[in-house]
């Protein structure tokens, strides 16, 4: 089968112009900006070391202005908050720490602050955090629940007497657990806790709570223990936060969504209990899009690294004498070409995904829940993505990948958390397909599988999704050899396996309707049904973003480059996921044989265009230098 034609060399300014996207000043900006600081290797230094030189990194990014931007203008921010995310995103070329620890100040401590809190705090907080005045955390994980947030232990009771909220930790199960900036530099905590008043919880909130003195030892009633030793990620200092009849004032409960009179009596703008608590969830999410953004920066420096040694590094000689260079191989083109491919295809996502949160504002209810859904999803696919091609690219490098001076080792060691933490990728997944099948409404209260079953029960399998013509337009081109590159048969193939899965999905849970039946045993036997339509979802949504990129690029040569990288990001989907389009009936075994032998074609085409698509990601050569490159 002939595929399509591509031009012989492409400018990688080109490319990179289409990868910048919205965004793109910023990016440049960031970009001159790391170009002139010094790398800070971290490989050698020992734990305080690497703590004091990833907060003295804080510092000098807090005068760059760059942490602002997501803040509001009336306290000293730039209300961009596309450009906030983009910026910390930027942060994962280099020491993912540093990465984590401002995202953790300005991200999530900032960031509750000004989405959870009101006029008193913003006055009061916002300014210190953005100049680093203030240090803080973000106290919500503990030791007994860890993605089951809405049921922790940790409680804030009301003292009328006192106007004050007395904080405890009733049981070790409720101690913070694993809590960044606790360990040695954080001062106060945004806590999150059950809120009784009157005798009555009314579920979780967020307070501001003092958890060390001016001298940098705990607060009284406060008990801090440091993590020690991780994996990775050791300029984070993480720790563990335990209360005992901490008081704090009345004002400090962030109050946008609940608040408490001095009297003890508690109002709400919003009536359930479970629908606030997801509401209040649901404004912090710039953290989970952040490490989805941040995952993709670390893969995408994994890439750079292995090409780059891939068309250096020589093994074995041709018949004529000459050693061959690793990319010359399929095999090694296999194992780097379709990664990328997928690295594109997601940093295209991502960007959609950045968009779409910095425009949405107050926007509808129904947007808002289909944003969370969205990047739920995308932060599970890309920080999978993240810890399978950074281990493919320290493979694809050999013994010198395994060198802690080449970079791949620390890279895999810092992002292998990022799949559990900003919420287990399993659980998204989960999430992504509840709201799938709920049609983003607001009948679910909790995210209890008891819920989700009787609910769906409750619908029609037709209402669940909308129909389309997907089938239609696979099966039209069923006779057809170039079928495979055909974009509407792609969109067509992804979409149609989407609503497979999901009227699947459907279909099992409505059995929850007999009085026979546990609910929870038909959402729990159905649970790799549930992942399945999640994922497929995603990578619908994935390529949707992929052409919708192409479409904004104006160079032609560019345009037939991300065109080819668009089809291998397809077909080695498909040909991973080819049993299932096989017993469902979507390829015939011929096509599923000319699928393999396209992915193994694109590879080839591809393979003379590998440095230029690398070198397009920009970025700055000192967070490159690994010596086996020289």
């Amino acid at each position: 089968m002939d595929l399509p034609s591509m031009p012989a060399k492409v400018d990688p300014d080109e490319v990179t112009a289409v990868l910048d996207g919205r965004w793109a000043e910023l990016r440049r900006g960031v970009r001159e900006q790391m170009a002139t600081e010094k790398f800070r290797d971290h490989t050698d230094l020992d734990i305080e070391a690497h703590r004091a030189q990833v907060l003295e990194q804080l510092g000098e990014l807090a005068a760059t202005g760059r942490p602002a931007l997501g803040f509001a203008s009336e306290y000293g921010g730039s209300d961009d908050v596309g450009g906030s995310i983009t910026s910390f995103e930027m942060l994962g070329y280099g020491d993912l720490s540093l990465m984590v620890k401002a995202g953790v100040q300005w991200g999530l401590f900032g960031g509750a602050v000004q989405l959870l809190g009101t006029e008193r705090h913003h006055t009061k907080y916002l300014r210190r955090i953005m100049d680093l005045d203030l240090l803080g955390c973000f106290a919500m994980t503990e030791h007994g629940h860890g993605s089951d947030v809405q049921h922790l232990h940790t409680t804030a009771t009301y003292d009328p007497a006192t106007r004050e909220f007395v904080v405890d930790t009733p049981d070790p199960g409720a101690t913070k657990e694993y809590i960044g900036n606790a360990a040695r530099d954080g001062h106060m905590a945004v806590v999150f806790a059950q809120l009784i008043t009157d005798g009555e919880g009314r579920g979780v909130h967020a307070f501001m709570v003092p958890i060390r003195s001016a001298d940098g030892a705990p607060a009284p009633g406060v008990t801090i223990e440091d993590c020690g030793r991780k994996a990775g990620l050791n300029g984070v200092d993480n720790g563990r936060i335990s209360f005992s009849q901490v008081r704090i004032p009345r004002e400090a409960l962030l109050n946008r969504f609940g608040d408490v009179a001095p009297d003890g009596s508690y109002s709400s703008p919003i009536e359930s209990d479970g629908r606030r608590f997801f509401t209040m969830l649901g404004t912090l999410i710039r953290g989970r899009v952040s490490v989805a953004g941040s995952a993709g920066s670390a893969t995408k420096r994994a890439l750079v690294i292995a090409v780059r040694y891939a068309e250096v590094r020589r093994q074995f000689a041709r018949p004529d004498g000459d050693e061959v260079v690793l990319l010359d191989y399929l095999a090694h083109q296999r194992k780097l070409l379709p990664a990328l491919a997928t690295s594109y295809a997601l940093h295209f996502a991502q960007e959609g995904l950045v968009s779409t949160l910095n425009d949405i504002g107050e926007g509808p209810e129904e947007a808002q829940r289909e944003l969370e859904s969205r990047a739920a999803g995308i932060k599970a696919v890309a920080t999978w993505h993240a810890t399978a091609t950074i281990q493919t690219a320290r493979e694809a490098c050999g013994g010198s990948g395994y060198l802690s001076e080449n970079i791949l080792a620390g890279l895999k060691a810092d992002t292998d958390v990022f799949t559990t933490f900003e919420g287990d990728n399993t659980v998204l997944l989960q999430l992504v397909a509840k709201s799938l099948l709920t049609s983003y409404k607001e009948h679910f209260e909790d995210l209890s599988p008891l819920a989700t079953a009787r609910f769906v029960a409750e619908q029609l399998v037709g209402n669940v999704i909308e129909k389309t013509a997907a089938r239609k337009v696979i099966d039209r081109f069923s006779d057809d050899e170039r079928a495979i590159y055909d974009r509407a048969w792609q969109l067509s193939l992804f979409q149609d396996r989407e609503e497979h899965l999901l009227e699947g999905v459907a279909s099992r849970l409505r059995r929850a309707t007999s009085p026979h039946v546990d609910a929870f045993d038909v959402f729990n036997d159905a649970q790799d049904h549930v992942l399945q339509a999640g994922r497929a979802h995603i990578h619908r949504v994935v390529l949707e973003a992929f052409v919708e990129a192409i479409s904004r690029c104006e160079d032609a040569d560019a345009k037939a480059l991300l065109e080819r990288v668009c089809d291998l990001y397809v077909l080695s989907n498909v040909e991973a996921e080819r049993a299932w389009f096989l017993e469902h009936g979507r390829l015939t075994s011929n096509r599923s044989k000319a699928v393999i032998a396209a992915v193994n074609d694109l590879c080839k085409l591809l393979r003379p265009h590998a440095r230029t698509l690398v070198d397009a990601f920009a970025i700055p050569d000192q967070f490159l230098a690994a010596p086996m490159l020289r």
